[in-house]
């Protein structure tokens, strides 16, 4: 790749294999790169150690999102999913074992998948994008199985709370949407933009990220990233941060959130800024917390840039891998 493409790179998307020891990572060239986090973190690592060991091309466009399963690490570009062995990326052998399409309304139609998550209670995939539906898709045969409708404009992010049995989706329209996984219905509807403590006109009314944890909801984008209790549907917290957030998560007894500006925002769930860590991105897509291994307990930040900064203590940055 040469000089220009790495200077106008992004990192979409990240997932921790599960065994804990990998990175993958998603670029807008289609590409994932396969970082060892076991070398990279080692006493003895150099800046080899810093480099993918593996790097291929998943998607003719760009990568979109990246989930991993307990075996599998599975990619969305424009209007497919392709689905990798960890197992044989480890051994460098990237050859897909399935690729699939939703069933889109039109053959001529490819929208984007920006968003992925697995409802481990029916074992299914639910995927969002371009053509404002959520598609849901059976893991075991590979089948899609429903299609929720009910957005005006296209997908940004999706959650599920596996004990209600509930999917909320986040997107263009402005909306959050709550489903319930059983009937397909959309069961309430939460337009941001409207509450006037959330709404920031200047940016817009979309959703662009959004996390749950038990009974309470934290999303934003245009409108200021805000805490919701999920039974009374209103927000507790309004966090004062600058620019939208395309990425937040519930850590500790804290929240943790990125977007534009080149730093990770620490919350406390009162609503006040903690801190803000700086990072070399100067604008941020993606965080993930790798829970997968005590021994490699990272968090990795990646956005407008081809190095993904590295935090193996939350107060600062640690190092860079890079594609």
């Amino acid at each position: 790749m040469g000089p220009v493409e790495l200077l106008h790179m992004s990192v979409f998307s990240q997932s921790f294999s599960p065994c804990g020891r990998f990175l993958a990572a998603s670029n807008n060239y289609g590409e994932i790169a396969l970082f060892s986090l076991s070398s990279a973190l080692s006493p003895d690592a150099t800046g080899q150690s810093q480099k993918p060991v593996l790097t291929f091309t998943a998607h003719e466009g760009p990568a979109f999102s990246l989930l991993s399963t307990d075996s599998h690490l599975l990619s969305a570009g424009n209007g497919e999913i392709s689905c990798w062995s960890w197992a044989e990326l480890i051994k460098k052998n990237p050859k897909p074992q399935w690729t699939r399409r939703p069933q889109y309304r039109s053959s001529l139609e490819i929208p984007e998948i920006n968003a992925m998550i697995l409802n481990p209670r029916d074992n299914s995939l639910v995927v969002g994008g371009g053509d404002n539906n959520i598609h849901v898709m059976d893991l075991e045969n590979g089948v899609f199985k429903s299609v929720l409708q009910g957005h005006s404009d296209y997908i940004h992010c999706l959650s599920v709370r596996e004990r209600e049995g509930e999917i909320l989706s986040g997107g263009e329209d402005g909306a959050v949407r709550i489903w319930d996984c059983r009937t397909g219905q959309s069961v309430h509807c939460v337009e941001l933009y409207k509450y006037e403590a959330c709404a920031r006109p200047q940016y817009g009314k979309w959703i662009s990220c959004l996390t749950t944890d038990s009974d309470w909801m934290l999303c934003g984008g245009g409108p200021s990233l805000s805490l919701w209790h999920l039974r009374s549907l209103s927000p507790t917290s309004i966090f004062p941060l600058s620019g939208c957030q395309r990425q937040a998560t519930f850590y500790q007894d804290m929240i943790l959130a990125v977007g534009d500006g080149p730093h990770v925002s620490h919350c406390l769930l009162g609503g006040d800024v903690k801190a803000q860590i700086p990072c070399l991105p100067q604008s941020l897509n993606t965080l993930a917390l790798n829970t997968n291994s005590t021994e490699h307990r990272v968090l990795t930040v990646g956005g407008s840039s081809d190095h993904i900064d590295v935090f193996t203590n939350l107060s600062y940055r640690a190092f860079s891998l890079s594609f």
